[in-house]
Protein backbone atom coordinates (compact mmCIF):
# COMPACT_ATOMS: atom_id res chain seq x y z
CA UNK A 1 0.00 0.00 0.00
CA UNK A 2 2.73 2.42 0.80
CA UNK A 3 4.44 1.44 -2.64
CA UNK A 4 1.11 2.71 -4.23
CA UNK A 5 1.15 6.00 -2.36
CA UNK A 6 4.29 6.66 -3.34
CA UNK A 7 3.85 6.00 -6.91
CA UNK A 8 0.13 7.79 -7.13
CA UNK A 9 0.95 11.07 -5.10
CA UNK A 10 4.65 12.81 -4.44
CA UNK A 11 3.54 14.39 -1.39
CA UNK A 12 3.17 10.90 0.54
CA UNK A 13 6.41 10.01 -0.40
CA UNK A 14 8.51 13.06 0.20
CA UNK A 15 6.67 13.05 3.54
CA UNK A 16 7.94 9.05 4.49
CA UNK A 17 11.18 10.64 3.23
CA UNK A 18 11.29 13.53 5.94
CA UNK A 19 10.27 10.98 8.71
CA UNK A 20 12.82 8.53 7.78
CA UNK A 21 15.59 11.12 8.31
CA UNK A 22 13.74 12.06 11.58
CA UNK A 23 14.58 8.65 12.85
CA UNK A 24 17.76 8.57 11.08
CA UNK A 25 18.78 11.52 13.28
CA UNK A 26 16.92 10.06 16.77
CA UNK A 27 18.94 7.51 16.26
CA UNK A 28 22.07 9.53 16.05
CA UNK A 29 21.38 11.67 18.77
CA UNK A 30 20.93 8.86 20.93
CA UNK A 31 24.71 8.43 20.97
CA UNK A 32 25.56 11.51 22.87
CA UNK A 33 22.94 10.07 25.62
CA UNK A 34 24.31 6.87 25.38
CA UNK A 35 28.23 8.00 25.66
CA UNK A 36 27.10 9.54 29.07
CA UNK A 37 25.72 6.40 30.06
CA UNK A 38 28.43 4.49 29.42
CA UNK A 39 30.60 7.34 31.45
CA UNK A 40 28.04 6.75 34.50
CA UNK A 41 27.60 2.88 34.51
CA UNK A 42 29.96 0.97 32.58
CA UNK A 43 29.53 -0.97 29.14
CA UNK A 44 26.56 -2.38 30.41
CA UNK A 45 24.24 0.64 28.84
CA UNK A 46 26.15 -0.22 25.62
CA UNK A 47 25.04 -3.64 25.56
CA UNK A 48 21.79 -2.84 26.06
CA UNK A 49 21.20 -0.57 23.27
CA UNK A 50 23.08 -3.18 20.40
CA UNK A 51 20.21 -5.47 22.54
CA UNK A 52 17.34 -3.63 22.11
CA UNK A 53 18.70 -2.55 18.18
CA UNK A 54 19.48 -6.06 17.22
CA UNK A 55 15.55 -7.12 18.17
CA UNK A 56 13.93 -4.11 16.82
CA UNK A 57 15.68 -4.92 13.54
CA UNK A 58 15.23 -8.72 13.40
CA UNK A 59 11.15 -7.94 13.99
CA UNK A 60 11.21 -5.84 10.63
CA UNK A 61 12.86 -8.49 9.15
CA UNK A 62 10.45 -11.17 10.43
CA UNK A 63 7.33 -8.90 9.46
CA UNK A 64 8.62 -8.51 6.20
CA UNK A 65 8.89 -11.77 5.46
CA UNK A 66 5.20 -12.63 7.15
CA UNK A 67 3.80 -10.08 4.62
CA UNK A 68 5.64 -10.85 1.75
CA UNK A 69 7.34 -7.51 1.37
CA UNK A 70 11.15 -5.95 0.96
CA UNK A 71 12.35 -5.49 4.07
CA UNK A 72 13.12 -1.23 4.05
CA UNK A 73 16.64 -1.17 5.18
CA UNK A 74 16.25 3.01 5.25
CA UNK A 75 13.67 2.89 6.74
CA UNK A 76 14.74 2.90 10.92
CA UNK A 77 11.93 3.86 13.01
CA UNK A 78 12.14 0.61 14.61
CA UNK A 79 15.64 0.95 15.69
CA UNK A 80 14.49 4.26 16.70
CA UNK A 81 12.14 3.38 18.88
CA UNK A 82 14.22 0.82 20.58
CA UNK A 83 16.48 3.42 21.50
CA UNK A 84 14.34 5.41 22.74
CA UNK A 85 13.03 2.79 24.88
CA UNK A 86 16.04 1.86 26.08
CA UNK A 87 17.50 5.47 27.28
CA UNK A 88 13.95 5.45 29.30
CA UNK A 89 15.15 2.59 31.50
CA UNK A 90 17.61 2.35 34.05
CA UNK A 91 21.09 0.73 33.55
CA UNK A 92 20.41 -2.06 35.77
CA UNK A 93 17.69 -3.10 33.57
CA UNK A 94 17.22 -7.17 32.64
CA UNK A 95 17.70 -7.70 29.33
CA UNK A 96 14.64 -9.97 29.13
CA UNK A 97 12.70 -6.82 30.02
CA UNK A 98 14.07 -4.68 27.59
CA UNK A 99 13.51 -7.04 25.01
CA UNK A 100 10.03 -7.85 25.85
CA UNK A 101 9.61 -3.87 25.45
CA UNK A 102 10.82 -3.65 22.23
CA UNK A 103 8.93 -6.46 20.76
CA UNK A 104 5.96 -5.18 22.18
CA UNK A 105 6.86 -1.79 20.69
CA UNK A 106 7.78 -2.80 17.39
CA UNK A 107 5.25 -5.86 16.66
CA UNK A 108 2.07 -4.46 18.92
CA UNK A 109 2.65 -0.76 18.93
CA UNK A 110 3.43 -0.23 15.25
CA UNK A 111 2.95 -3.31 12.83
CA UNK A 112 -0.36 -4.03 14.88
CA UNK A 113 -1.81 -0.86 12.95
CA UNK A 114 -0.48 -1.01 10.02
CA UNK A 115 2.95 -0.46 9.88
CA UNK A 116 5.20 2.75 9.22
CA UNK A 117 3.02 5.27 9.26
CA UNK A 118 -0.11 4.00 10.79
CA UNK A 119 0.34 3.69 13.99
CA UNK A 120 -2.02 6.04 16.16
CA UNK A 121 -0.20 5.52 19.68
CA UNK A 122 4.03 6.39 19.98
CA UNK A 123 5.06 2.87 19.65
CA UNK A 124 8.01 3.55 22.15
CA UNK A 125 5.94 4.73 24.64
CA UNK A 126 3.55 1.65 24.11
CA UNK A 127 6.17 -0.59 24.96
CA UNK A 128 7.35 1.43 28.14
CA UNK A 129 4.02 1.48 29.46
CA UNK A 130 3.67 -2.62 28.93
CA UNK A 131 7.32 -2.90 31.04
CA UNK A 132 6.67 -0.33 33.51
CA UNK A 133 3.06 -1.79 34.73
CA UNK A 134 4.53 -5.39 34.75
CA UNK A 135 8.02 -4.64 35.94
CA UNK A 136 7.88 -1.79 37.55
CA UNK A 137 10.68 -2.66 40.16
CA UNK A 138 12.53 -3.24 37.37
CA UNK A 139 11.70 0.25 35.79
CA UNK A 140 11.61 2.30 38.98
CA UNK A 141 14.67 1.67 40.59
CA UNK A 142 17.88 3.25 39.39
CA UNK A 143 21.77 1.92 40.24
CA UNK A 144 23.93 5.35 41.71
CA UNK A 145 26.05 6.87 38.86
CA UNK A 146 29.71 5.87 38.92
CA UNK A 147 28.87 2.12 40.07
CA UNK A 148 30.09 -0.12 37.34
CA UNK A 149 27.39 -2.55 36.23
CA UNK A 150 28.07 -5.96 35.32
CA UNK A 151 27.70 -6.81 31.64
CA UNK A 152 25.00 -10.13 32.44
CA UNK A 153 22.96 -9.62 35.40
CA UNK A 154 22.36 -6.61 37.77
CA UNK A 155 20.26 -8.31 40.48
CA UNK A 156 22.98 -7.70 43.00
CA UNK A 157 23.59 -3.83 41.92
CA UNK A 158 22.81 -1.18 44.81
CA UNK A 159 19.62 0.58 43.77
CA UNK A 160 18.05 3.71 45.21
CA UNK A 161 14.97 6.05 44.14
CA UNK A 162 15.35 8.63 41.32
CA UNK A 163 14.34 12.26 42.35
CA UNK A 164 10.47 11.81 41.66
CA UNK A 165 9.97 9.73 43.98
CA UNK A 166 11.33 12.17 46.83
CA UNK A 167 8.98 14.69 44.83
CA UNK A 168 6.45 12.19 44.75
CA UNK A 169 6.31 11.82 48.55
CA UNK A 170 6.71 15.50 49.00
CA UNK A 171 9.88 16.55 49.75
CA UNK A 172 12.70 18.29 48.09
CA UNK A 173 15.39 16.66 46.56
CA UNK A 174 19.11 17.97 48.10
CA UNK A 175 20.58 17.09 44.52
CA UNK A 176 22.92 20.19 43.56
CA UNK A 177 21.75 21.84 40.24
CA UNK A 178 25.49 20.42 38.48
CA UNK A 179 24.24 17.49 39.21
CA UNK A 180 21.13 17.83 37.69
CA UNK A 181 22.48 19.20 34.38
CA UNK A 182 24.77 16.73 33.59
CA UNK A 183 22.86 13.76 34.84
CA UNK A 184 25.11 12.94 37.74
CA UNK A 185 22.01 11.47 39.78
CA UNK A 186 19.65 8.32 40.15
CA UNK A 187 17.16 7.89 36.53
CA UNK A 188 16.80 6.41 33.54
CA UNK A 189 20.33 6.33 31.94
CA UNK A 190 19.51 8.78 29.09
CA UNK A 191 17.23 10.91 30.86
CA UNK A 192 19.21 12.45 33.58
CA UNK A 193 21.72 14.84 31.35
CA UNK A 194 19.52 17.81 30.87
CA UNK A 195 22.72 19.13 28.79
CA UNK A 196 23.14 16.73 26.47
CA UNK A 197 18.95 17.09 25.81
CA UNK A 198 19.31 20.54 25.33
CA UNK A 199 22.11 20.17 22.63
CA UNK A 200 20.45 17.93 20.96
CA UNK A 201 17.90 19.48 20.97
CA UNK A 202 19.47 22.24 18.80
CA UNK A 203 20.87 19.74 16.63
CA UNK A 204 17.70 18.51 15.64
CA UNK A 205 15.93 22.34 15.01
CA UNK A 206 18.81 23.11 12.89
CA UNK A 207 18.14 20.29 10.98
CA UNK A 208 14.73 20.96 10.67
CA UNK A 209 13.52 17.55 12.39
CA UNK A 210 11.53 18.83 14.83
CA UNK A 211 9.22 22.04 15.47
CA UNK A 212 8.90 24.43 18.50
CA UNK A 213 5.45 24.96 18.93
CA UNK A 214 4.51 21.80 20.70
CA UNK A 215 7.68 21.21 23.02
CA UNK A 216 7.81 24.53 24.50
CA UNK A 217 3.43 24.40 25.03
CA UNK A 218 3.77 21.12 26.61
CA UNK A 219 6.96 22.22 28.78
CA UNK A 220 4.66 25.72 29.60
CA UNK A 221 2.03 24.19 30.69
CA UNK A 222 3.45 21.56 32.60
CA UNK A 223 5.82 24.16 34.74
CA UNK A 224 2.50 26.58 35.11
CA UNK A 225 1.10 23.97 37.14
CA UNK A 226 4.03 22.52 38.86
CA UNK A 227 4.41 25.90 40.14
CA UNK A 228 0.76 27.06 40.93
CA UNK A 229 0.01 23.45 42.26
CA UNK A 230 3.23 22.07 43.80
CA UNK A 231 3.43 18.89 45.66
CA UNK A 232 5.64 20.32 48.66
CA UNK A 233 3.55 19.79 52.11
CA UNK A 234 5.26 22.82 53.50
CA UNK A 235 3.69 25.34 51.04
CA UNK A 236 0.00 26.01 52.09
CA UNK A 237 -2.90 26.81 49.72
CA UNK A 238 -1.81 30.14 48.66
CA UNK A 239 -1.36 32.42 45.39
CA UNK A 240 1.33 32.05 42.94
CA UNK A 241 2.95 35.01 44.32
CA UNK A 242 3.45 33.60 47.62
CA UNK A 243 6.06 31.14 48.46
CA UNK A 244 8.01 32.06 45.32
CA UNK A 245 11.51 30.84 46.17
CA UNK A 246 9.94 27.47 47.56
CA UNK A 247 7.79 27.20 44.41
CA UNK A 248 10.68 28.08 41.83
CA UNK A 249 13.53 25.53 43.81
CA UNK A 250 10.63 22.76 43.34
CA UNK A 251 9.77 23.90 39.77
CA UNK A 252 13.31 22.91 38.64
CA UNK A 253 13.19 19.72 40.28
CA UNK A 254 9.50 19.06 38.10
CA UNK A 255 11.08 19.49 34.90
CA UNK A 256 14.17 18.24 35.31
CA UNK A 257 12.76 15.13 36.09
CA UNK A 258 10.57 12.38 35.32
CA UNK A 259 11.48 12.44 31.68
CA UNK A 260 10.08 15.89 31.08
CA UNK A 261 13.15 17.57 28.74
CA UNK A 262 13.95 14.01 27.10
CA UNK A 263 9.85 13.56 26.51
CA UNK A 264 9.95 17.68 25.07
CA UNK A 265 12.25 16.45 22.70
CA UNK A 266 12.25 12.96 21.36
CA UNK A 267 8.57 11.92 22.07
CA UNK A 268 6.60 14.72 21.50
CA UNK A 269 7.91 15.24 18.18
CA UNK A 270 7.31 11.96 16.59
CA UNK A 271 5.96 12.36 12.84
CA UNK A 272 3.46 10.40 12.67
CA UNK A 273 1.26 11.14 16.27
CA UNK A 274 1.90 14.73 16.01
CA UNK A 275 -0.77 16.76 14.87
CA UNK A 276 -0.12 18.33 11.55
CA UNK A 277 -1.25 21.91 12.01
CA UNK A 278 0.21 24.96 14.09
CA UNK A 279 -2.78 25.36 15.88
CA UNK A 280 -2.99 21.67 16.55
CA UNK A 281 0.61 21.26 18.09
CA UNK A 282 0.33 24.18 20.21
CA UNK A 283 -2.84 22.39 22.19
CA UNK A 284 -1.55 19.16 21.92
CA UNK A 285 1.69 20.43 23.43
CA UNK A 286 -0.89 22.27 26.68
CA UNK A 287 -2.72 19.33 26.97
CA UNK A 288 0.03 16.91 27.22
CA UNK A 289 1.92 19.25 29.67
CA UNK A 290 -1.25 18.99 31.96
CA UNK A 291 -2.10 15.42 31.47
CA UNK A 292 1.18 14.21 32.32
CA UNK A 293 1.45 16.80 35.63
CA UNK A 294 -1.56 14.87 36.36
CA UNK A 295 -0.34 11.62 35.74
CA UNK A 296 2.73 12.46 38.07
CA UNK A 297 1.39 14.23 40.90
CA UNK A 298 -2.29 11.15 41.31
CA UNK A 299 -0.44 8.50 39.00
CA UNK A 300 0.91 5.29 40.37
CA UNK A 301 4.27 5.15 37.81
CA UNK A 302 7.40 7.74 38.13
CA UNK A 303 7.48 8.31 34.80
CA UNK A 304 3.92 9.24 34.00
CA UNK A 305 4.90 11.54 31.32
CA UNK A 306 4.76 8.31 28.62
CA UNK A 307 0.97 7.39 30.17
CA UNK A 308 -0.30 10.58 29.39
CA UNK A 309 1.65 10.71 25.68
CA UNK A 310 -0.39 7.44 25.15
CA UNK A 311 -3.48 9.50 26.12
CA UNK A 312 -3.22 12.44 24.55
CA UNK A 313 -2.15 10.36 21.06
CA UNK A 314 -5.58 9.51 21.25
CA UNK A 315 -7.04 12.78 20.04
CA UNK A 316 -4.46 14.37 17.75
CA UNK A 317 -6.14 13.31 14.41
CA UNK A 318 -9.31 15.55 16.13
CA UNK A 319 -6.87 18.34 17.12
CA UNK A 320 -6.30 18.95 13.60
CA UNK A 321 -9.80 18.95 12.54
CA UNK A 322 -11.13 20.83 15.65
CA UNK A 323 -8.36 23.96 15.41
CA UNK A 324 -9.73 24.21 11.58
CA UNK A 325 -13.76 24.66 12.37
CA UNK A 326 -13.06 27.94 13.94
CA UNK A 327 -11.11 29.28 11.25
CA UNK A 328 -13.82 27.89 8.43
CA UNK A 329 -16.44 29.96 10.70
CA UNK A 330 -14.63 33.23 10.34
CA UNK A 331 -13.98 32.74 6.83
CA UNK A 332 -9.93 32.70 6.86
CA UNK A 333 -7.75 29.84 5.83
CA UNK A 334 -7.04 26.69 8.04
CA UNK A 335 -3.81 26.44 9.15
Amino acid sequence: MQNKQQQNSPQPALQLQQNAAMHRDICFMMLPLLAMAVYLYGLRPALLCLVAVVTANLCDRMVAVVRRRPYQKDEMSSEAFALLMAMLMPASVDYRVLVTAVLVAVLVGKEAFGGYGSYPFHPAAVGYAVAAVSWPEQIFRYPQPFSPLPLGSAEEAALVDSIDHALRAGGVPATPDLNLLLGNCAGPMGVTAALVIVACSLYLLAQKRITPTAPLCFLGAAALVAFCFPRLGSIPPSLPWQYAGERLSLLKYEMLSGGMLYTAVFLINEPVTLPKTGRGRAVYGLLLGVCAMMFRYYGSYETGVCFALLAVNSVSGWLDRAVRWPAKREGGAAE
